[in-house]
């Protein structure tokens, strides 16, 4: 989804009205075809305000579970689908975190994902707006199917993404906002990687079109699905706010976790200090 409204074209709490206002259609659209759990964008209601450091928009943060959390429960419920809703959490003044709230498909709140990696360079200044993750790496029991959550620069880490799979995952969502350049490339090579290494699904989510005031580049979309072999097998366009819709056969991660046995045949004692980091 691109941005209907910035910095300068009215308050945050227009801002945040207005984005929130050019999903609903969508996920409408989603909730009428029978989609059974749908991921947002990350930080989805407000511009990715991380290229500035501009306080201001600490005021955009909010309690999760809260307002917003609350309000995509309804569509949740009206529609029998899970929502993954990443948005901006305020747990308390000074305490914010990079969040994506889990709703079941009769709208109850399952839990949240605090992102655990928080990047400071090129133009991304996000410690400058969220405190690291600490609530480790939940899985959640939906009533479709058990749901993890990476966030963005997480995906360049390969630890988190195996403990998912340890602690259960068969889908593992990643919301994103990432720009052009070297970004690119590593999109379409490490979360087809984590799949296929963990043996599960991924969902792989990235906001498009550019961001004024910022302007720190195009987000170029390319929402894609990957199957536990690694192979995209759905992915959006670069450009165009649209719905990505495809039909996920979890019976493919038995087939696949028995040909290779991942977890029965890796050796986490030999990895020794390297854990206790």
């Amino acid at each position: 989804m691109s941005l209907p409204k910035t910095e300068g074209e009215g308050t945050i709490e227009e801002i945040k009205e207005a984005m929130i206002q050019k999903h609903i259609p969508l996920i409408e659209k989603a909730g009428e075809q029978g989609v059974q759990i749908l991921c947002l964008q990350e930080i989805f209601d407000t511009p990715y305000f991380c290229p500035g450091q501009d306080k201001a928009w600490y005021a955009s943060a909010e309690p999760v579970p809260g307002p917003t959390t609350e309000r995509m429960a309804e569509y949740a419920k009206k529609y029998n689908m899970v929502m993954i809703v990443p948005i901006y959490e305020k747990e308390q003044a000074g305490f914010l975190y990079n969040t994506a709230a889990v709703i079941d498909a009769d709208g109850t709140y399952l839990g949240k994902y605090r992102k655990n990696h928080i990047p400071h360079t090129s133009g991304f200044w996000e410690k400058f707006f969220f405190k690291p993750g600490n609530l480790g790496y939940p899985v959640f029991q939906t009533k479709y199917a058990k749901v993890g959550v990476y966030i963005c620069y997480d995906r360049h880490f390969p630890d988190g993404a195996r403990v998912l799979g340890l602690n259960g995952a068969e889908i593992v969502y990643n919301p994103s906002a990432t720009v052009a350049g070297l970004s690119q490339y590593l999109w379409k090579l490490e979360q087809p990687a984590h799949a296929a290494a963990n043996g599960y699904f991924m969902g792989c989510i990235n906001r498009v079109g550019e961001e004024k005031p910022w302007n720190l580049g195009k987000f170029y979309g390319s929402s894609y699905f990957v199957d536990p072999r690694g192979q995209i097998f759905a992915q959006a366009s670069e450009d165009k706010d649209e719905l990505l819709v495809a039909e996920f056969d979890l019976d493919m991660i038995e087939e696949v976790r028995a040909t290779w046995q991942f977890f029965r045949d890796r050796r986490p004692e030999t990895y020794g200090k390297l854990v206790e980091l």
